[in-house]
């Protein structure tokens, strides 16, 4: 027997798990008590409507998500050409400053000389 076998044929909610006949019947008592007999089907009537507004809210926004998934993207106008880079040359080195001639004697501070 496989696995899959063994799961049942209808999803069980996690917070229903516990709730039988006595415990619903329980809620109605005091659904019943606290509304009373005139305001619990307006309560119900109105949970109805806004469970049906519900459904319809979601289904739109789920009909719109699919809608925007399906559409092609809108394309894109091709970039305008660039322009060519230009470069700077790199900045010449600064000149190095004359060397002094080894024809001309350095001026000492000989006092003989």
């Amino acid at each position: 027997m496989t696995a899959l076998a063994l799961l049942p044929l209808r999803p069980v909610l996690g917070f229903l798990e516990g709730i039988g006949t006595m415990e619903m019947m329980l809620v109605a008592v005091i659904g019943l008590l606290l509304f009373g007999g005139k305001g619990l089907p307006d309560m119900a009537r109105t949970f109805g409507k806004v469970l049906r507004e519900f459904k319809k809210a979601s289904a739109s926004v789920e009909d719109e998500v699919k809608r925007v998934m399906n559409e092609d993207p809108a394309p894109t106008p091709p970039p305008p050409p660039r322009k060519p880079v230009r470069l700077a040359a790199p900045p010449a080195p600064a000149p190095l400053p004359p060397a002094a001639a080894p024809d001309k004697p350095a001026p000492s501070d000989d006092p003989a000389g």
